[in-house]
């Protein structure tokens, strides 16, 4: 049975404090179903946003009334803060049976032992309230479980844990530079690497790449074998690594629709944790390599 809007916006009110129903005196009597919130949630990531820390809160109504969302906040252990989505004064409206997604930026994140199980997050929905009684004058907070089918929240908060403690060995970035072949056909990019500081220890800490890995875009030239088992130690001197690149694939859309192949994988091991540690190009260099892809291609 559709839900007139009035009807809808008194449910977002109650349905939070909403049990079974009340029975007899003696506690005999027949029970009212609870009454689901008409909104399920599920976090997500798009592939655009690979690399910004950005998550999207994705919202479905459920319901065949439209609702207006005001706020959307997610709770997770794995976090130091709420994941927040920034919304304009007048919020979002969801259309019956639809569903949309709101980005959020992801906070600093927890690192604890790697592995450790996490309950599910929690999401807490501001809706916009009804205008018809006094009840309803304030903006009703809804609690609801945010599904997380993919793991989107334990791999961005693995990557971003990794992340860490490689940057508290070394920096590392990409040389904006591009050093294409006579031929056309390969080229060289530079990882580039500053150690930090050595500590007080007697021993400095260290990390290794254990191999670095091609993209969408982007493969090992096989003239020139990207190296392995790479040490980088804290207090030592900066260091580049020259990698021989070719295009990965020639089809009419990997540069068109391309969302990842510029950010170079390393897989390293640093303080008990084992990951994928990505470095963006940048935009300068980003620009070079789908040039150098295209015109690698054409000579095919």
């Amino acid at each position: 049975m559709a839900l007139p809007t009035t009807a809808a916006a008194g449910l977002l009110a109650v349905v939070s404090a909403c049990g079974a129903g009340g029975g007899s005196a003696a506690g005999t009597g027949p029970r009212e179903p609870q009454r689901a919130f008409p909104v399920t949630a599920e976090v997500n990531q798009l592939r655009d946003n690979y690399g910004k820390q950005i998550v999207s809160i994705q919202l479905t109504n459920t319901s065949d009334a439209a609702l207006t969302v005001l706020g959307a906040r997610l709770d997770s252990a794995l976090f130091a803060d709420r994941i927040s989505w920034q919304a304009s004064p007048d919020g979002i409206e969801l259309p019956p049976g639809q569903t949309k997604s709101l980005p959020a930026q992801l906070p600093a994140p927890v690192c604890a032992p790697a592995g450790r199980a996490e309950a599910a997050p929690t999401l807490a929905l501001t809706m916009a309230p009804a205008t018809e009684t006094a009840l309803e004058e304030t903006a009703p907070e809804e609690i609801v479980t945010a599904a997380d089918p993919y793991g989107v929240l334990a791999r961005t908060n693995a990557e971003l844990c990794l992340a860490q403690a490689a940057d508290a060995i070394a920096g590392f970035r990409l040389d904006p530079g591009l050093e294409v072949s006579a031929d056309g056909r390969t080229a060289v990019v530079r990882l580039l690497m500053t150690p930090r500081h050595a500590g007080p220890a007697a021993d400095s800490a260290a990390l290794t790449i254990v191999r670095i890995e091609g993209t969408t875009l982007l493969a090992e030239d096989p003239a020139v074998p990207w190296p392995r088992a790479v040490p980088v130690r804290t207090g030592g001197d900066g260091r580049e690594i020259r990698l021989g690149i070719r295009p990965a694939r020639c089809d009419p859309h990997a540069v068109a629709e391309d969302k990842v192949g510029t950010l170079l994988p390393l897989r390293v091991t640093v303080a008990g944790r084992d990951g994928v540690l990505k470095v963006d190009a940048g935009p300068l260099l980003r620009g070079r390599i789908y040039d150098f892809v295209t015109a690698a291609c054409g000579r095919q």
